[in-house]
Parts: C-alpha cells; sequence; structure tokens
C-alpha cells in the first residue's frame, strides 16, 4: 500500500544548447596532421586548458569542440607546413569542470563524471557503483542550475534501485551535483 507515499515531481526537461563535446582539462587529445607524422601525437589537455605540441606552444584547447582545435592548430602550423590538414580525436574524456557531473555523499565511489548525452540517473549511479549501506537513498537530491539559479530537486535512489522503481529515474543535465545523505538510524 503506497497510498500515503508523497513524490516529488521531477525537474522540468532543460534544453542542452550545445550537443557536441567540448574538451576539457585531463582529456587526452590525439592530433593528427595529414602527411607530416612528425608533428603528430597525443597529448594531455593541461589544467590551465592548454596543450603543447611540436611547433605549437601553449594554445587554448578547453572549451573548444574537436573540429575547432584542430582549425587553430591548421592556423597555427600554417607559419611552419603549406596548407596542414589536421585531425583532433579525444582519447581520454573528462570535460569541462561546468559540464561534469558531479556525486558526492554516500555513493560506493563519489567522483565528478563526465556528462554523456542522455544520461539518467540510473547512469550516474551504475558509474558509482551505486550507494552505500548508510546512504538515506530516498532523501537524494539533485542540484541543478537552470536560468542561472540553483534549485534543488528530490530524487528517490532507493525506489529507484531497490524497488525498480522506474519513475524514480530522470535525466541528468551536465554540470548536475548528485548529493546522497548518510541515514541517521
Amino acid at each position: 500500500m503506497g497510498g500515503c507515499a508523497t513524490r516529488a515531481p521531477l525537474p522540468p526537461q532543460t534544453q542542452v544548447t550545445n550537443p557536441d563535446y567540448l574538451i576539457g582539462p585531463g582529456d587526452s587529445v590525439n592530433i593528427m596532421v595529414w602527411r607530416n607524422p612528425e608533428v603528430s601525437m597525443s597529448v594531455p589537455v593541461r589544467p590551465d586548458g592548454k596543450i603543447t605540441t611540436p611547433l605549437v606552444e601553449d594554445l587554448p584547447a578547453a572549451g573548444k569542440t574537436p573540429t575547432e582545435l584542430a582549425r587553430d592548430i591548421e592556423k597555427a602550423l600554417a607559419k611552419f607546413i603549406q596548407q596542414p590538414v589536421v585531425t583532433v580525436i579525444v582519447t581520454n574524456f573528462v570535460g569541462n569542470f561546468s559540464e561534469q557531473i558531479r556525486v558526492v555523499g554516500q555513493a560506493a565511489k563519489p567522483q565528478a563524471l563526465p556528462y554523456r548525452r542522455d544520461m539518467s540517473l540510473m547512469d550516474v549511479l551504475i558509474a558509482v557503483g551505486g550507494v552505500t549501506e548508510f546512504a538515506a537513498g530516498n532523501r537524494a537530491s539533485v542540484i541543478r542550475t537552470v536560468d542561472g539559479k540553483q534549485q534543488k530537486f528530490n530524487v528517490r535512489l532507493d525506489d529507484l534501485i531497490k524497488e525498480g522503481d522506474i519513475s524514480a529515474n530522470m535525466p541528468m543535465r551536465p554540470g548536475d551535483v548528485l548529493v546522497i545523505p548518510e541515514s541517521f538510524f
């Protein structure tokens, strides 16, 4: 009998304005320069958001799509190579900090996760290994910035995980923070 149970409404769908992946600090990018293997290589994006490759030093990469970064590298290499053709492939995804989903509290492995399109609350729980035995899953919340203001949405993790109540699942958005409190008993 669930007649007395209250269900908090799910948050409204928010539009993801840029579905293209944006490179972030910690990502690794594979830079291939056609017919120039000596300047082709895989490099990490530094914490300051820049990369360094042969002939190109301190080029901003964070916040750009792989295609935008490839065009910037082509411009920089044009001083040394005639009509360079560059392809950039992201090989280790971390993403921009503002695009990550952060999980804090009583998750089995609290961490920041790179956002993936169509990611759900269930996907996040799987990535962090579920909740601990001390979690108060039905008192968890998602903190989301909507129109520049932070909003808190209650989520029912116990119902989702233990009861299989798929109505407790919800879409996640870039920048969401899942807070899983500790049970008091």
